[in-house]
């Protein structure tokens, strides 16, 4: 048996050489997967005129700010816009997480009685809808949330496709002996939801939370069909917004001298690229924070029966 144990140890074991193989080649792909990103974060310190010359380089001749002068000069706005998408999607998370757990509890329950019927209704809903039309209506006429911060957190709350995930991890993931044993120590439904399940879940909460925080982060649509006030504006509609009024600029000018005065000032293509950064910077810096809710969901303990 201990030569059997060995041998298996042995097997399991990688050598020196093959761990530094592996582990040279997870540093090639994560420098692939981070590589782009800085390289536009290069680019968007890079002088425009550097740039129209010489083209895109990793170390160019001249660095400028001018790109992120010429975007925040629009001041209290960019501001505002930033705390709008973080206030939209922190509570739209939230939010978003508190129904879509508890329907997908309720109908990974054996005992919940109309439980295929709220899965059927679910399923439904993820291969037919009723189009754009009657959605703008919806939010518009019927929940009066035109113009209203609401419009932008409550059109996505509900993802059928997160609640089928949730769903199937509640059905294999949690032990039924962890239910039994909530309801012999007499706690209710919703206490054994919030003291035994939830904190089994948090691997699958982790993920559906992301999926989530990036959904709302990088949404756009709903402030088109929504919002007209601009104080209510996110981020990635202001930019957007910017992006629109250079194109038109340079598109519709028909004042050449003032087209070419403009355009001589105006950081183009390093802009664009500032604005990825500003719209994708702090989602990245937040990805860690789940992650690290992730790891830990996994070493929760479990029942053994």
């Amino acid at each position: 048996m201990s030569k059997n144990k060995t041998k298996t140890r042995d097997f399991q074991r990688l050598s020196p050489a093959w761990n530094i193989v592996f582990n040279i080649i997870a540093a090639v792909v994560a420098f692939v997967c981070v590589f782009p990103f800085l390289f536009v974060l290069i680019i968007s310190f890079t002088d425009e005129n550097t740039l129209a010359k010489n083209g895109y380089q990793l170390i160019p001749e001249k660095w400028s700010v001018e790109a992120y002068r010429y975007i925040i000069e629009t001041g209290e706005s960019l501001m505002r816009a930033y705390s709008v998408t973080i206030f939209i999607t922190v509570v739209g998370t939230i939010v978003s997480l508190i129904f879509i757990t508890l329907y997908a509890y309720a109908i990974s329950r054996k005992s919940f009685k109309y439980r295929h019927f709220f899965s059927f209704v679910a399923l439904f809903t993820m291969l037919f809808n009723g189009g754009l039309v009657p959605t703008y209506i919806v939010v518009t006429q019927v929940l009066h949330l035109k113009d209203n911060i609401w419009a932008l957190i409550l059109p996505m709350t509900v993802n059928a496709f997160y609640i089928m995930i949730m769903r199937t991890f509640f059905s294999t993931m949690i032990p039924d002996a962890i239910i039994e044993s909530g309801r012999i120590d007499g706690a209710s439904e919703l206490q054994t939801f919030v003291r035994l399940v939830l904190p089994l879940s948090l691997p699958g909460i982790a993920t559906i939370a992301l999926f989530n925080t990036l959904g709302y982060w990088n949404d756009w649509f709903n402030a088109l069909l929504y919002i007209d006030k601009p104080g209510l504006v996110p981020l990635q509609a202001m930019l957007m917004r910017i992006e629109s009024s250079m194109q038109f600029i340079m598109q519709n000018s028909t004042n050449a001298s003032l087209n070419t005065g403009i355009l001589q000032t105006m950081p183009q293509d390093t802009s664009r690229m500032a604005m990825v950064v500003l719209a994708t910077g702090p989602i990245i810096l937040a990805y860690p924070f789940f992650q690290r809710y992730f790891v830990q969901g996994l070493t929760v303990g479990a029942v053994k029966e």
